[in-house]
């Protein structure tokens, strides 16, 4: 008989094992690479901004601010998009977009294999389009570099795709830590975008990974908040329903300009004219929105800072909300290389300093409330904008604020929106992505609770043409049968596939089913087992019906495929059957869906 399934006691919370301590190790590693590859990234960045835009090799930040409008400032990124077009389409065309529905598109299809000129490609890319003016952040490049780093170290080992992921996803968050100094946010858009799955295997890694990556920050990039943020309400229920509110309008200027995103990338789409072009294109009408507001270019760091501080005058920040939309959505919709997350934040905060001038507070507290929200809206991470908003400025006391804020940002865009603004470019590829949790019903169930237990069976003792007969008669049979001796037990299954191959070969004399059949391949279910585990077992051996036994072997019952099909079925009803519970004899109103 087949091996018989785990005990209950056996069984635990997680199916992590020692093995978890090796790929901790190996993240150590991916963590240095990850805050290495955000401190490349920068420098590139800065480097390409001052080659462009003044003629000099210097690592300092370029303020776009300080910059006169000029011929100049139309043709850079123009340019710079002309680059980013050419290496797309002679390099790699993955280094278009802005990073993350990539990582994603690499972890769900492509067994979380990167190539090295992706690794390459990537920042270089993201420099040239944000140092030429491109009105981009960081944050999507690094993902997606610090992810090909992952997956390029991963694929030097003997792992699984479960296992490259797990590294690919570690390289991501360590090189988001690199760039912003915010490791718990990291984690949590780990959990919430990239892994798909919350469990230890992938969680320990990609926090040792990011850990070591905040560790290494301080010697690469320097310590303390990315924006430093003191100030604001105390939180009462005015100021929480009023995050509320403001969390609301992010949620609909979220939905508006993801749907203008699309709707410009189907527009690139219809031109008569190669994908290669397009970023030029895009190039050009972001330096003509430069000539307008040139605080609206490049990462725009210094300008989020300016929001915080309450330094921007409210026609500067709607001046600056109206530039920095048209551009980016245009820009992001030629498909050059650059991240979404900073110009969401200086969309978010400029809109919310907007507000802030009508709203107890001041601009920098709602700007801060308004970056959050924004991000979250958009990007469907509830948990992780509003950690990382107050890891970015030490402001920890402004968590429930940004919390309450966010929540209502993101009610309004899942209820708007069927997509983000990230699934929604891989839906475009033809790949659906569920972003819902859920614990796995066959986990949660014992085989006894799906099993049939009135079971047709064949006795052992029935000669082999008597069975040849049966599955070859004009009455509909089942595909196998269990069979089983004169005390119950099981000793065998008889299959119809088998039972014509004996006919075939004429292989079969005289002997019974439970003389020719052979129990040593026979595959039992255990009633206490969950169902998970022998649904395992039942894909491995390719089986559609199993026989159920107890601890002594007799027949219990049997569980086929269309008794896996009822879980799900069960599943589906406690979503969608309604019912007022403690008021049994009436019928109770039922709400809108």
């Amino acid at each position: 008989m087949s091996k018989s399934a785990p005990a209950a006691h056996a069984l635990g919370d997680f199916t992590a094992d020692r093995r978890i301590l090796l790929l901790m190790a190996m993240a150590l590693v991916v963590g240095v690479g990850g805050a290495l590859g955000a401190w490349v990234l920068l420098k590139l960045i800065a480097l390409t901004g001052n080659l462009v835009w003044h003629g000099t090799v210097s690592s300092r930040p370029v303020d776009f601010t300080r910059i006169r409008p000029s011929l100049w400032m139309v043709l850079a990124p123009a340019l710079g998009g002309l680059v980013i077009g050419f290496m797309a389409r002679f390099g790699s065309e993955k280094i278009r977009g802005h990073g993350i529905p990539e990582a994603i598109e690499a972890i769900l299809i492509g067994g979380s294999r990167m190539s090295p000129k992706v690794a390459l490609l990537k920042p270089l890319s993201s420099a040239i389009a944000i140092g030429s003016g491109g009105p981009f952040g960081a944050e999507g490049p690094i993902i997606m570099t610090g992810g090909a780093l992952g997956s390029l170290f991963a694929q030097l080992f003997h792992l699984s795709a479960a296992e490259r992921k797990t590294l690919l996803v570690a390289g991501a968050a360590a090189g988001m830590t690199g760039v912003f100094g915010t490791p718990i946010a990291a984690v949590l858009l780990a959990v919430e975008l990239l892994l798909f799955e919350w469990k230890p295997r992938s969680f320990l890694p990609v926090t040792a990974a990011v850990m070591t990556s905040i560790a290494c920050r301080p010697f690469l990039l320097g310590s303390g908040p990315l924006f430093p943020f003191s100030g604001g309400l105390e939180m009462s229920p005015t100021t929480l329903l009023l995050c509320v509110g403001v969390g609301i309008v992010a949620g609909l200027q979220s939905g508006l300009f993801t749907r203008l995103l699309y709707a410009a990338e189907d527009g690139f789409a219809r031109l008569p004219v190669h994908w290669m072009w397009w970023p030029a294109i895009g190039g050009l009408f972001v330096g003509l929105g430069g000539l307008i507001d040139p605080s609206a270019l490049g990462v725009g760091y210094n300008v989020i800072a300016d929001l915080l501080g309450g330094r921007l005058p409210m026609g500067e920040a709607e001046r600056l909300l109206l530039v920095k939309a048209a551009i980016w959505i245009v820009a992001l919709a030629s498909g050059t290389s650059g991240g979404v997350l900073a110009p969401l934040m200086m969309l978010g905060g400029a809109l919310g300093a907007i507000e802030g001038h009508w709203l107890a507070g001041g601009p920098a507290f709602w700007a801060l409330i308004g970056m959050s929200a924004m991000m979250r809206g958009t990007m469907r991470a509830p948990l992780t904008g509003a950690l990382f908003a107050a890891e970015l400025t030490g402001d920890f006391h402004a968590l429930p604020a940004l919390f309450a804020a966010g929540a209502a940002a993101y009610a309004v865009t899942v209820l708007l929106l069927k997509r983000s603004i990230l699934t929604e470019k891989i839906a475009r590829r033809g790949l659906h992505i569920t972003r819902e949790y859920s614990t796995d019903p066959f986990q949660l169930m014992r085989v006894r609770e799906v099993m049939v237990e009135a079971v047709d069976t064949l006795p052992a003792s029935m000669p082999v043409d008597e069975a040849v007969a049966l599955f070859t008669g004009d009455e509909a049979r089942h595909r196998s049968y269990p069979v089983v001796d004169e005390t119950n037990r099981v000793v065998g299954m008889a299959h119809r596939a088998e039972i014509l191959r004996w006919m075939a070969e004429g292989t079969h004399g005289p002997e019974t089913l439970g003389e020719t059949l052979s129990a040593e391949a026979l595959l039992c279910g255990h009633p206490e087992e969950t169902v998970a585990h022998l649904v395992e077992r039942m894909i491995e051996r390719d089986l559609g019906r199993v026989p159920i036994v107890d601890d002594s072997g007799h027949l219990a019952g049997l569980v086929a495929r269309k008794d896996l099909l009822h879980v799900h079925a069960r599943q589906r009803s406690q979503e969608t059957d309604r019912e007022a519970v403690l008021l049994p004899g009436r019928r109770s109103p039922v709400l809108p869906r």
